[in-house]
């Protein structure tokens, strides 16, 4: 139902006095790891694949970051469910359809 390459940026404006540069969160790839309900994975990170090392808050490098949710078991992993679907829908590359956004909603409501 999803594209398998989901990225979201944060489409709000930028706080002034807040130096953080452009952040781009890998949510799916088809490469990743796609998590199950029998996963029992507990510690998570992110990592900036931009400047290939952990990210926190602007201290993996300067420019642009490319952030995916990481888990020391599994490596990269798709993000599911993504409570930036439904808080920041227009944030999304592909953008999400009517559809899509209804499917997340069913889903979000079921957990």
């Amino acid at each position: 139902m999803l594209p398998p390459r989901l990225l979201w940026r944060d489409s709000r404006p930028i706080p002034r006095f807040n130096r953080q540069e452009p952040v781009t969160q890998i949510v799916r790839d088809p490469s990743f790891y796609e998590p199950s309900d029998e996963d029992d994975c507990s510690r998570y990170g992110y990592f900036c694949q931009a400047h290939d090392r952990h990210y926190w808050h602007e201290s993996c490098g300067e420019g642009p970051h490319f952030i995916a949710l990481h888990c020391q078991e599994h490596g990269p992993e798709s993000m599911w469910p993504q409570p930036l679907m439904l808080m920041f829908p227009e944030g999304f590359d592909p953008p999400l359809s009517d559809a899509q956004l209804a499917w997340v909603r069913a889903e979000d409501d079921a957990v």
